[in-house]
């Protein structure tokens, strides 16, 4: 019986992309760095369900949040002044949804890796 549990698992919405992404990332890492790693990561990353919620919370006439979340503010600016680009934005956000999460985990963890690198 395999007691063993990946440390990865333990994010909500963890996709089998982000999953092989995070392992061949950190393949490089120290035990300690790994575990630096996964600290400050899991503070950054965010999880596409919560992205897909906000995403929805524009149709009620505050477009632009999710956009907000993922440090793109400009664009939440003109999501928040143009109602989503009358809706049809926050539509396209709303199906991809798990890929504004993804492209944002990525940047996130590469950040990560850079900090945890430098540590010793």
């Amino acid at each position: 019986m395999n007691t063993y549990q990946n440390p990865y698992m333990m994010f909500d919405g963890m996709t089998p992309e982000e999953f092989t992404f995070l392992q061949q990332a950190t393949a490089s890492l120290t035990e300690t760095q790994q575990r630096y790693f996964l600290n400050i990561y899991g503070g950054k990353r965010k999880n596409p369900q919560d992205i897909m919620l906000v995403t929805l919370i524009g149709f009620l006439g505050v477009s632009g949040i999710q956009r907000f979340m993922t440090d793109q503010i400009g664009m939440g600016l003109l999501y928040f002044f143009t109602a989503g680009f009358c809706f049809i934005g926050t539509i396209i956000d709303l199906i991809n949804y798990k890929d504004i999460a993804t492209e944002y985990n990525k940047k996130m963890a590469f950040e990560s890796f850079n900090i945890a690198k430098m540590s010793n």
